[in-house]
């Protein structure tokens, strides 16, 4: 599960204060309760991925990501009247539950792919980036001709391991609950075409989610789209960030050890 959504108003100065301190020790709850949570996973457990996609980077375990954004035209983040000169935002990417989404993430992060990236949608349901300023909308790794692509994966509670290529819907299971629900502001999911579960690559979004929009389990997100992790910091800095504004860097702050890679070929068959 991830962090809830931060309160909308911050209240006179004595309240915003009291709301700092406890969204601080939030955060510390919430790393102590990561933590706790990684110690109950079996030493060298990985998550099983079809031979298929084997190519495709991994991550196998937990990583955290830092981004920070800034305004297209130089002007402040506005937050409640609070100003801000960039926008920091703090990301916990779940290769537990989505290994290959989350190692093509954690991957193209490393290799500095969202640096300088422009915000491409903000439209008030996501904030979306990711799509390259001119050639193939997607990633295209040395020596390829064609963008990586990354199948849809999608984690079903009570399964062994995620199911890849198909939705919960066409694998006759509708609105089956998801260990990765889009039910925090600020999670991560992959972008892809409407008509084509496999067409992922480097674009993604975090969900602007609203309770009475997108309850968890009975939206068209969970289930349809590849959720990969949780804006744990710096989240209501989603509602002011714009079509244009710049990714001036974006880096793996943790985690970096899990990520695994072959570094053969990455022309995965997609044959489900």
């Amino acid at each position: 599960k991830g962090p809830p959504r931060e309160p909308a108003s911050r209240g006179s100065p004595q309240e915003a204060a009291k709301l700092d301190k406890c969204l601080e020790l939030q955060g510390g709850i919430a790393d102590k309760m990561t933590a706790l949570m990684a110690l109950m996973v079996p030493e060298n457990y990985k998550v099983p991925v079809p031979q298929e996609f084997a190519s495709l980077p991994q991550l196998q375990g937990r990583a955290k990501v830092e981004m920070v954004v800034k305004k297209a035209d130089g002007s402040k983040f506005d937050l409640e009247g609070r100003l801000y000169d960039e926008a920091k935002l703090v990301m916990v990417v779940d290769g537990w539950n989505a290994p290959v989404t989350a190692g093509n993430f954690v991957d193209l992060v490393s290799k500095g792919f969202y640096d300088s990236m422009k915000i491409s949608r903000s439209d008030g349901f996501v904030v979306q980036t990711g799509k390259p300023d001119s050639g193939p909308e997607g990633y295209v790794p040395t020596g390829a001709k064609e963008p990586r692509r990354v199948p849809l994966e999608i984690f079903v509670k009570g399964d062994n391991a995620p199911m890849y290529g198909e939705t919960t819907e066409e694998d006759g299971r509708g609105f089956a609950a998801t260990t990765l629900p889009f039910q925090a502001y600020g999670a991560l999911g992959m972008a892809r075409s409407e008509f084509d579960n496999n067409s992922g690559s480097s674009q993604f979004f975090w969900l602007l989610f609203d309770s009475d929009l997108t309850p968890a389990g009975k939206n068209f997100m969970d289930g349809r789209y590849a959720c990969f992790g949780y804006t744990v910091s710096g989240a209501d800095f989603l509602r002011d960030i714009r079509v244009g504004d710049t990714i001036v860097s974006a880096r793996v702050v943790e985690g970096i050890d899990k990520l695994q890679k072959t570094g053969k070929s990455e022309s995965p068959s997609y044959a489900v």
